[in-house]
C-alpha cells in the first residue's frame, strides 16, 4: 500500500508513455501522410487517385483487422505486442523511401495498417481503462490533446525535411525516428495493469464503495458473448460510425467556403480554428465525462455539433460565425479520442474492454471508408454542400438517440444479472 501514496501515481507515468507512443504514430505518421502525395505522385508518374488507394487499402486492413486485435490486446503480452505494432507501423513507414513503384505502397501498407490497430486505436483507451478509475476521461483528452500537438508539430517539420531532404529520405528519417523515440518508451513505461505494479488503478480507492477489492472491481463488467449480442453494443458501434462520418467532413471545409466565396488564406485560418477547437474539445469533454458522466456529456456534444451545422447552413455569410461554427464542430470532432472510449466503458466496464472496444471501432473503420468519397460525389452532382450539411444533422439527432438507447439497454443487461 506504500507505492499508492507516492507523490505521482505511475498511472501518470503510463499516460505520459501513451501520449508519446499515440501521439507520434497519429501525429508524425498517419497524419503527415498528404505531404507526400503531390511530391510521390510526380515522382513516380502516377495520378494522385491511384497512389492514394494505399490509404484505402489501410482502411480496409484496419476494418479486417480490428477484432482479431482487441483479442491479442487481452491475450498477449502488451510490451511485445506494442513493440512489434510500432515496428509494423513505423517500419512500413520507412519502407515508403525505398520504393519506386506504387505497388510498394500497396504492399506496405498492409503492415503499415496492423500495427497502427494498435498504436493508434487500441491501446490508449484500454489501458487507460485499465490504469484510471478516476479521472479517467482527462486522462483520455490529454492523450487526445497530446496526439494533436505532436501533430501540429509533426506536420512543418516533415514538410521541411520533404523540401530540403526530398520525400524518400524523409520517409526514412521519420520512420527511424519514430522507432527510436516510442520502442524505448513502451519497454520502460508502458504496464498491462496495476497489479504489475503492485498498485490499485489511480482513484480505485475513490470508486470502491462496497468494501469491494480494487482488484477485482478493475474486472468488472460485461462479458464480450453477452455484450456483442446487445442493443447497447450496436448502439455505440452506430455511434463510432456517425461521430466519424460528421468528422470526416472537416476535409471539405476548405472547399465548403471556396464554394461560399471565401479566399485560400480565409480557409488556413478557419482550420487553425478548427485544429484550437479539437485540442479544446480533447480536454474539456474528457473533464466533463469525469464530472456529468459521458451520457450527459455525449449528449452535449452533439447538441453543440447540430448548432454548428446550423451556423453553416444559415449564417454562412458571416465570416465570423463561420470561424465559430469550425471551433465547435472540431470541438465535437474530439469526442472521437474522448468520448467513445468513455462510453464503452460505461456501457460494458472493463471485463472485456479491450475486445469490445475494438469490435465497437469497426464503425470508425467503415466510416473513414465511406464518408469521405461519399461528400464529394454529393458536391458533385449538386454543386453544393446543403444536403451534405442536413444529412450530418440528421446524423447527429441519430446519435442523440443512439446513445439514450445505449443505457436503456445497458440497464437491462444490468438487471439481467450480466454485469459482473
Amino acid at each position: 500500500m506504500e507505492k499508492t501514496k507516492s507523490k505521482i501515481h505511475y498511472a501518470w507515468w503510463i499516460l505520459v508513455g501513451l501520449c508519446l507512443m499515440v501521439g507520434l504514430g497519429k501525429g508524425a505518421l498517419n497524419n503527415t501522410a498528404g505531404l507526400f502525395l503531390p511530391p510521390v505522385s510526380k515522382d513516380l508518374g502516377i495520378g494522385t487517385g491511384n497512389l492514394t488507394l494505399y490509404l484505402s487499402i489501410s482502411s480496409i486492413v484496419t476494418l479486417i483487422f480490428l477484432p482479431i486485435g482487441g483479442k491479442m490486446m487481452a491475450k498477449y503480452d502488451i510490451k511485445a505486442l506494442l513493440t512489434g505494432a510500432i515496428i509494423l507501423q513505423a517500419g512500413s513507414f520507412a519502407a515508403f523511401g525505398f520504393m519506386k513503384a506504387v505497388w510498394g505502397w500497396y504492399l506496405f501498407s498492409i503492415p503499415l495498417a496492423v500495427g497502427g490497430v494498435f498504436i493508434t486505436v487500441i491501446a490508449g483507451p484500454v489501458l487507460i481503462n485499465q490504469w484510471f478509475k478516476k479521472s479517467n476521461g482527462l486522462a483520455l483528452g490529454i492523450m487526445g490533446a497530446a496526439a494533436g500537438a505532436l501533430g501540429a508539430i509533426s506536420q512543418p517539420v516533415v514538410g521541411n525535411l520533404i523540401a530540403s531532404r526530398g520525400w524518400s529520405q524523409t520517409y526514412i528519417i521519420v520512420g527511424v525516428a519514430v522507432l527510436i523515440i516510442v520502442i524505448p518508451v513502451i519497454l520502460l513505461l508502458i504496464r498491462r495493469s496495476p497489479k504489475e505494479k503492485g498498485l490499485q488503478p489511480y482513484g480505485a480507492a475513490a470508486v470502491t464503495t462496497d468494501g469491494e477489492a480494487a482488484e477485482d472491481l478493475n474486472d468488472k463488467g460485461i462479458a464480450m458473448a453477452v455484450a456483442k449480442k446487445s442493443g447497447a453494443f450496436y448502439a455505440l458501434t452506430l455511434f463510432f460510425f456517425l461521430i466519424t462520418a460528421i468528422a470526416s467532413f472537416s476535409i471539405h471545409i476548405p472547399t465548403f467556403l471556396a464554394n461560399k466565396g471565401y479566399s485560400v488564406e480565409f480557409s488556413g485560418s478557419v482550420m487553425g480554428i478548427y485544429m484550437i477547437g479539437v485540442l479544446l474539445g480533447a480536454l474539456i469533454l474528457g473533464v466533463l465525462s469525469d464530472k456529468i458522466g459521458s451520457k450527459n456529456t455525449s449528449l452535449l456534444a452533439m447538441v453543440l455539433g447540430i448548432l454548428s451545422i446550423f451556423m453553416l447552413l444559415f449564417f454562412s455569410e458571416s465570416a465570423t460565425l463561420i470561424s465559430i461554427a469550425a471551433g465547435i464542430l472540431g470541438f465535437m470532432a474530439s469526442s472521437i479520442g474522448t468520448l467513445a472510449p468513455t462510453l464503452a466503458s460505461t456501457l460494458f466496464g472493463s471485463k472485456d474492454y479491450s475486445q469490445i472496444y475494438a469490435m465497437a471501432s469497426l464503425g470508425l473503420a467503415v466510416a473513414s471508408i465511406i464518408a469521405l468519397p461519399a461528400y464529394g460525389y454529393v458536391y458533385d452532382f449538386t454543386g453544393t454542400y446543403t444536403i451534405v450539411l442536413w444529412i450530418i444533422v440528421a446524423m447527429f439527432v441519430i446519435n442523440i438517440l443512439a446513445i439514450l438507447f445505449a443505457f436503456v439497454s445497458k440497464k437491462k443487461l444490468v438487471d439481467q444479472g450480466h454485469w459482473n
